[in-house]
Formats: structure tokens, sequence, C-alpha cells
């Protein structure tokens, strides 16, 4: 192996190190690494960009917006209503939400899935009076479970086939053809699911309570003195912009609300204020002349108002806030919305909300304008957008919405259409018929995953090109001796290993080499251990990071880490042993 092999090796490394040990953007991680391998010559610039022309990255991004036109026309609301029924246990009622969220995510990203369900199992939850943790951990693992069961349940399937067809210059796989190993996986998943994790997460006991409680325990009112030296001075001037412990979110004024007040905006007589953070420090209210307390009894954040939206919203680990503080990052300005409170690990944190540092899986409390919900709803800040009022979609679409999606997958099963051009048709035809507007299909498709994807391709090019994949091959080979078993075993340990620290797409698309490399050496067929990789990049259960879907139940289901790891550590040792068996069994040697 020349010197591109090893600079090609230890690119990787700097990317696996890096994306393991830091909090910068995967996307950017992976466009640098691109960067140096086209400067340096490793790679050409056709190479380099190889990935962005990929027809398994192209038929992600139709997916995208199939489901974004399933979602937007309410397509899900119906099985929501009619399918979780009267449990009269909690493992019943897994079961109720199993079946919907495992067979929908075989055919829908399960983002939009997982995000549509949270909130109607929270007060399915509430009204039942069962248990919300089991039921959210239960409803993000039936999700990456049921991601498996199709080549287009997730991206990841999509993606690896799509490198495996240019690598191997093969045909690639069929919609069904991954289902007959992750079937009998899904099954002993799901059924290991229902029996474990109520005794898991048993010192989890919620039952789908708002976490924040009432506006009154974290925020403070007070009204602008009629005739006082504060009418007509600006917030800035008045010193309200930079309290200690509390800073304003709106006033009430005249039967209207300002939101997201801004620093220039001007008091006058009457204006009723509302202060969020640190209940505690309303002494330092008290003292700025010309503020009395207000005399209202119902809070004023507890009345509808059309300029204004309180929502909750999970922090993404992408989110350019993580990090930084409330005030550094100027939330308000960049977001147009003010934060009211905090929850971290399901409780909320006390204090100075400006002084806190917003982590990945922090759950915001937020006073919004409308637009915030528009805008950020396709937005990867926030990996889930609860809207309190939540406009209705228009269902009378969602029949044309499923249709839609039901000939795409005929089409592609079939094999009249490829999976692109299905995907290609089917996209089309959500815009033809109105199920979503050209704007919303264009938010649907996830830039940072896309990015991510077409960069790790040139990662995977360059081990391939150089060497380096055939080097590490013959590496893996000599510490399994050929063995059969031991090798797809080693394959599903070393890809799920990798997909617990960085994203799934990026740890299968840089062993996919790896294993392509060592079955060539070894003389035996790839089609076992291209399946088993796929499954390990999906079977993520174990962190709270290590797929989004679990991040997004893990404030609103009060989480800490370690419930991740009590939780989806075994299942992920069970879904490894199903899964080696079912293909050492499907594909003898």
């Amino acid at each position: 192996m020349d010197w591109t092999g090893w600079t090609s090796l230890l690119t990787v490394v700097a990317v696996l190190t890096t994306l393991m040990t830091t909090r910068l953007a995967t996307d950017m991680v992976m466009l640098t690494a691109l960067i140096f391998l086209s400067v340096s010559g490793i790679l050409t610039h056709q190479e380099a960009l190889a990935g962005f022309s990929n027809s398994g990255l192209i038929t992600v991004a139709f997916m995208y917006v199939i489901a974004s036109g399933i979602h937007n026309t309410g397509g899900l609301d119906w099985i929501i209503k009619n399918l979780l029924g009267r449990p009269a246990s909690v493992r019943y009622a897994q079961a109720r939400v199993i079946a919907p969220v495992a067979g929908l995510s075989g055919f829908l990203n399960n983002t939009p899935v997982v995000a549509t369900f949270i909130p109607a199992v929270a007060r399915w939850a509430r009204h039942q009076q069962v248990p919300l943790p089991p039921l959210l951990m239960t409803l993000s693992y039936a999700a990456i479970l049921g991601g498996t069961l199709t080549l287009i349940g997730t991206s990841t399937n999509l993606i690896v086939n799509g490198l495996y067809m240019d690598l191997a210059d093969s045909e690639g796989f069929h919609l069904f053809d991954i289902t007959w190993v992750s079937l009998p996986v899904i099954l002993i998943g799901l059924a290991f699911i229902v029996v474990w994790l109520p005794f898991a997460l048993r010192s989890r006991k919620g039952n789908g309570k708002q976490m924040f409680g009432d506006f009154r325990e974290y925020t403070v009112e007070m009204a602008v003195a009629n005739d006082g030296p504060l009418v007509g001075q600006s917030v800035q001037d008045a010193g309200l912009r930079h309290l200690r412990g509390l800073y304003l979110v709106e006033i009430e004024r005249e039967g209207g609300v300002v939101t997201a007040v801004p620093s220039e905006e001007r008091l006058r007589s009457g204006d009723r204020l509302v202060f969020a953070g640190d209940v505690q420090s309303v002494m330092e209210l008290r003292q700025i002349r010309g503020l009395v307390p207000s005399t209202e009894e119902q809070p004023l954040l507890a009345k509808e108002a059309p300029e204004r939206r309180i929502v909750e919203a999970v922090v993404s680990p992408e989110c350019l806030a993580v990090g930084s503080t409330i005030r550094e990052s100027r939330f308000r300005e960049k977001y147009g919305a003010v934060v009211l409170a905090i929850a971290r690990n399901g409780r909320r944190i006390e204090g100075n909300l400006g002084n806190i540092r917003l982590e990945p899986a922090d759950t915001l409390l937020l006073e919004a304008r409308p637009v915030f919900v528009t805008r950020q709803r396709y937005s990867r800040d926030f990996l889930l957008v609860n809207d309190t009022e939540e406009e209705s979609p228009d269902h009378r679409k969602s029949w044309r919405a499923w249709a839609i999606l039901i000939a795409v997958v005929l089409l592609a099963a079939t094999n009249t259409l490829s999976m692109l051009h299905a995907a290609m048709v089917g996209a089309l035809a959500m815009l033809l018929t109105n199920c979503l507007t050209l704007n919303l299909a264009r938010r649907s498709l996830d830039g940072h995953v896309l990015l991510t994807i077409a960069c790790s391709f040139a990662l995977g090019n360059a081990l391939d090109k150089t060497g380096a994949a055939t080097w590490l091959g013959h590496g893996m080979l000599s510490f399994t001796a050929g063995d059969y078993l031991l090798m797809l075993i080693a394959t599903y340990v070393l890809v799920n290993v990798m997909t617990e620290m960085i994203t799934n797409n990026a740890a299968a698309l840089l062993t996919l080499p790896i294993v392509l490399a060592v079955t060539q050496n070894a003389g035996m067929p790839a089609e076992p251990f291209v399946l088993t990789l796929m499954m390990a990049a999906s079977a993520s259960f174990a962190t709270p990071l290590g797929y989004q879907t679990n991040l997004m139940i893990f404030g609103p289901g009060g989480f800490r880490f370690i419930d991740f790891a009590k939780a989806g550590l075994p299942l992920n040792i069970i879904c490894g042993i199903a899964t080696v068996t079912t293909v050492s069994l499907l594909y003898p040697l």
C-alpha cells in the first residue's frame, strides 16, 4: 500500500475521531474530508463528487418528498385514531403501537412517522393512564426495526445498495430482498421489546404529564405603571434587556400581544409584561421604578393569541446553538422565539435561563411567532416540533397520498420501474395531485443527511481505489481465520459499534469497501455480508444520540442516557444474534 492508501486510511481515522470527540456537524466533517481527498489528488474531481449523482442518494431525496406528502395530508392520523384503541395493560399498549409504526416505517422515512406519533401517544397514554416512557421507547425502536423491512424503509439501505452497485459492479438488491433477513429479526426484536422494556424502565412511571407544569412556576408578570417613568422608553433604555435572572418574553397591549420583544420596542402605559427565568429574581423587577405587580389572575401565556404559539422542541446535535448559552447564541434574533423553560433528562432546569448552555436532546418550551412552526418543521436545528395549536391538514387528500405510495411500492416490487424511477414518479405525482406544495417539497429534503451521504461516498471510494480497503480486508480475514460465521459476526459488530458512535449512514458507507474487500479476498459471495451490514447499521438502540428517533423521544419521555443503555444494549445483542443466524441459514456457504 503506497502513500495514497495510508493517507486515505488516516483521513478516515481523523474523520471518525472528530465525529466521536467533538460536536462538529457531520456533514461539514465529511465535506472537509472530500475536499482534502480531491485537492491532494488521491481522488479525481469526478471520483470525489460521484456520490452526488449516485442513484441511491437521489432515491433517498425523492422518498423524502413522498413521505412529506403522506405527512402533509394527515395520512397518519386515521391510523393513529383507529389502531391505538383501549389497552388493558402496558404490554398490550406496546403491541398496539408496534403494529402501525413498524409497518409504516418499512415504506416511509421514520422521522415523520415518529414525529406524528409522539404527541398522539402522549395524549393516549395520559387518557388511558398508561406509563408513557415504555410506549415512547417502543415507538422509536419499532420505527428503527421497521425501517429494515424493505430497501426503501431507511436511507441507509438505499445508499448502501447504491455504493454496492458502484463498487461491485452489481445490479444491487430489489425492494424486498432484505425482507427475508429482516422479518425474523423484526419479529424477535419486537417480541423482546414488549417483554423487556416495561421491566427495564420500571423506574420511569410518568404517564404523559407535561414536564413544564403551570406557567406560574417559571414566569413572572408585571405591568407598566400608568404615567410612570418607563412610559415611552424602549425596552433597552428601561433596563429590561439585561436582567440577571429574568428576561422579557412578551407584552400584552390593548388586547394584542407583542412576541419575541425587540430591544427597541417602546413601553406604553398599562402594558402587561411577561418575564421568564429564575422566578427568585422577582425582587430585581420590583426595584425598577415604573413596574408594578400584575393584578390579573390568569397567566397571560395561558390565553390564546393569534400572534403567539407555545411550542415544545427537542434540540438536535446539528443545532447551531448547541454548546452556547441562550444569551450567547442570540436565540431570540436567530429563531424569532423566546425560551420559556428548559428540561434536561426529564426535569426542568431551574435558575437563570440566559446562562444555561444548550445540549443535544434538551427539550425547550418556546414562545414563538406562528411563522416559527412553518420555518422549523423541516429544519434540523430541532428534530421535533410539537405545536400545541397545529393546524389540521386537509385529510381529503390523504387517500391520494396513500394511493401514490402504494403505486410506488408496486412499481418497484414488480420491477416495472427501478426504485429510482418509481420514487421519481411518486414524488412528481405528490406535487401534481396537490398533496404538497413545491415549497414544502423543497423543505422536506434533509440537506444535512444528503450532504453527509454524498461526501461519505468519497471516503468509501478512496479506501477502495488506494487499496486501503483491501489491506484492512486482509487484516480482518486473518483475524477471523476465513471462518464464514466469524466473518459475519465481525461485520455486524464492527458496523454496529460504529453506528452507535457516528451516524448510521456514515458507518455503513465507510465499512462497506472493507467488507467487500474481505469477501473478495476470501472468495465468498458479497450479498450476505452486505445484508448483515445493512441490518447492523440500523440497529442503533443503546444511546439516544445514535439514531434521531431516539433523540426525538428523549425529552418527552423524561429519559436518562442510562435508560437507553439498559433497554437498548440487550436489544442490540438480540438483533445481532438473530441477524447472523438468519443470514447464515438463508445464505449457507
